[in-house]
C-alpha cells in the first residue's frame, strides 16, 4: 500500500514534465532576492555577503606587521538627489492619469496591482536631496570600528591629524560619511560626553581644484568624452527598453512608457535599498528582467565609468600617486626609525563612486590576468557577459554604498624575500590583483613596479586638457558587438535611467 502511494506522489510530480508544463515559479526564483541585484545602489551589508570570483582567501605570515593603511571609500547609503525626486513624483502624476485613463475606458482593474493605483512618491515635496541617511551613517560608523579592531597595532597611537589623515570631498555625504568612519574608528578614545567620543580633524580641497579625489569634475576630457557615449550607450539599451515596455504594457493593461518603465526600474532600486519594500515596484519584474535591468545598469558603469575607456580611470593618477607616495613615506620612517606620533599611519579618503571606481580599475581589481595584460597595452576589453553567465563586473559588488579598498602596507622579516608587501581588501575581503599573478599579498616593489608605474608615466594635464581627444579604448567601437549579444526580447529589460553615483 505505500509503495503504492509512492508511486502515486512520484507520478504527481513528474506530471507537468511529461506534459511540458513549466511551473510558475522555481526553485531559482523563490531565493531570488531583488535587494542582491542594485547595482551601485545596493546597500553595504548586502553587498559585503554577495559571493565573488575575485575573493580569495588571504593568510598573513606571522613575521609581518601592518605599517600603514589607505582608505578609499563610497560614501555611505543616501537619499535620491533633487533630479530623481523630481522624476519620481513625474511618475506618481503619470501613474495616477494611466490608472484613469483604464477606468474610463472600462478596463479591468484586476490585473493592476493595488499599490500603484494612488502610489504617491515617499520623497514627494522634499526640496532637497542626495544627503545621507541615517542607514548610510550606519555603515560607516560600523566600517570604522572594524577598521579599528582590525588593525589594533595601527590605530594604538595618541590621535594626531598627521598620524591619521582623514580627507574628503567637499560634498556633504561624503564629508559626513567621514565623520562617521571617525566617530567609529575613535570611539570611546575621548572624554566628550557618556559616548567617550573625541574630536578629529577631516580635511578637503575645493571642488574646483580636487584633483585628487574628484578627479573626474576637473577632467575636461573625460567630460567630452562620456557626453559623446551617452547616446550610443543609450542606444545599446533602448530596443530592450522598448521590448520590457510592451511585455508590462501587455501584463498589467496600462500605457506605460518606456520613461515609465525606466523610472519604475529606478523606483524599485530606491524602495529596496532605502526603504526595504520590495513587493512594490520591484514586483512588477520578473527574476530574469532584473537581473537583465542590473546587467545594464552595469554595462554602462563598465562603458562610462570603468574599463570601458582607458581614460576613465587614467584620469585618476593623482589619486594613485597620492597612495604610493604615502607607503614611500611610511617605508621611510620605518627604515629611518622615525619616532612614534612623528610619522603618518594612515591616510583615509572618503569621496563618491566615480573615486572608487577609476581606482579600483587603476589597481586593477576584477580582472583576469589576460585582461591586466591587456589593459597594461591599453587595448579595449571584452563587455561584461550578459545573464545568465557570470561575470566579475557588478556594480553591487564594485561600488556599493560605503564600498571601499584598503590597501594595508606590511613590513615583513621573511628569509630571501621583499621586506615590503601590500594587502588588498575590497569591501574588506582580500581580492586578487591580477598584477601580482592573482594574489592579494604583493611584494611592495612589484606593486609600484608592475600595478602602479604603467599608469603613473601618464600626466593627469596632459590627460584632461586635451580636448581633441580620440581614445582608442572607445567603448563606441564596440556598438556592433553588443548589439549582436541583444538576446531574444521576449526575456529582455533594461533601464534608460543614468546611473547616478
Amino acid at each position: 500500500m505505500l509503495k503504492e502511494a509512492m508511486n502515486i506522489i512520484i507520478l504527481l510530480l513528474l506530471l507537468p514534465v511529461f506534459l511540458g508544463i513549466t511551473p510558475l515559479f522555481s526553485n531559482a526564483d523563490e531565493a531570488f532576492d531583488v535587494r542582491n541585484h542594485l547595482a551601485t545602489v545596493s546597500r553595504y551589508a548586502v553587498a559585503k555577503d554577495i559571493s565573488a570570483k575575485p575573493f580569495v582567501s588571504s593568510e598573513i605570515p606571522d613575521q609581518c606587521t601592518p605599517v600603514h593603511l589607505n582608505l578609499v571609500a563610497r560614501h555611505g547609503t543616501r537619499a535620491p538627489t533633487k533630479k530623481k525626486i523630481r522624476e519620481l513624483e513625474a511618475l506618481a502624476a503619470h501613474l495616477e492619469v494611466l490608472v484613469q485613463d483604464a477606468k474610463e475606458h472600462k478596463q479591468s482593474l484586476e490585473k493592476i496591482p493595488t499599490w500603484l493605483a494612488g502610489w504617491k512618491s515617499p520623497w514627494k515635496g522634499k526640496l532637497t536631496g542626495g544627503e545621507l541617511v541615517t542607514e548610510g551613517e550606519d555603515e560607516l560608523y560600523h566600517l570604522g570600528i572594524r577598521v579599528g579592531e582590525r588593525f589594533p597595532d595601527l590605530f594604538s597611537e595618541e590621535y594626531h591629524p598627521d598620524v591619521y589623515s582623514i580627507k574628503t570631498t567637499q560634498v556633504p555625504r561624503a564629508s559626513a560619511s567621514a565623520v562617521a568612519f571617525g566617530m567609529g574608528l575613535f570611539n570611546e578614545r575621548g572624554k566628550l560626553g557618556p559616548g567617550r567620543h573625541r574630536a578629529f580633524a577631516v580635511t578637503s580641497e575645493s571642488r574646483a581644484s580636487d584633483i585628487v579625489l574628484r578627479f573626474h569634475d576637473c577632467c575636461q576630457s573625460y567630460k567630452a568624452f562620456r557626453k559623446s557615449q551617452e547616446p550610443s550607450v543609450n542606444k545599446l539599451k533602448e530596443p530592450v527598453l522598448n521590448e520590457i515596455t510592451r511585455e508590462l504594457v501587455k501584463q498589467y493593461g496600462l500605457n506605460f512608457t518606456k520613461q515609465d518603465v525606466s523610472s519604475l526600474w529606478f523606483l524599485c532600486k530606491q524602495e529596496a535599498s532605502l526603504l526595504n519594500i520590495t513587493n512594490q515596484a520591484c514586483s512588477l519584474f520578473s527574476p530574469s528582467e532584473v537581473s537583465l535591468l542590473e546587467w545594464a545598469d552595469d554595462l554602462e558603469l563598465f562603458i562610462l565609468k570603468g574599463y570601458g575607456d582607458s581614460l576613465n580611470y587614467r584620469m585618476g593618477v593623482p589619486l594613485l600617486q597620492d597612495v604610493v607616495q604615502s607607503m614611500e613615506q611610511a617605508i621611510k620612517a620605518k627604515e629611518e626609525g622615525y619616532a612614534p606620533g612623528t610619522y603618518e599611519k594612515a591616510r583615509m579618503r572618503f569621496a563618491h563612486a566615480e573615486t572608487l571606481l577609476p581606482f579600483s580599475c587603476l589597481i586593477g581589481l576584477f580582472l583576469e590576468e589576460s585582461e591586466f595584460e591587456q589593459i597594461q597595452r591599453e587595448q579595449s576589453l571584452e563587455l561584461p557577459p550578459k545573464p545568465p553567465k557570470n561575470r566579475n563586473w557588478r556594480g553591487s559588488i564594485v561600488a556599493p554604498f560605503a564600498g571601499n579598498n584598503m590597501l594595508i602596507l606590511y613590513s615583513c622579516q621573511l628569509d630571501n624575500s621583499s621586506k615590503y608587501f601590500v594587502q588588498v581588501l575590497h569591501n574588506e575581503r582580500p581580492i586578487a590583483l591580477p598584477g601580482c599573478h592573482g594574489s592579494s599579498f604583493c611584494p611592495f616593489d612589484v606593486f609600484k613596479e608592475r600595478i602602479a608605474a604603467p599608469h603613473l608615466k601618464h600626466d593627469y594635464n596632459m590627460l584632461c586638457n586635451a580636448m581633441e581627444q580620440t581614445p582608442k579604448n572607445s567603448a563606441s567601437s564596440k556598438l556592433s558587438q553588443i548589439l549582436s549579444w541583444l538576446f531574444s526580447l521576449r526575456n529582455a529589460g533594461s533601464s534608460a535611467n543614468k546611473v547616478e553615483l
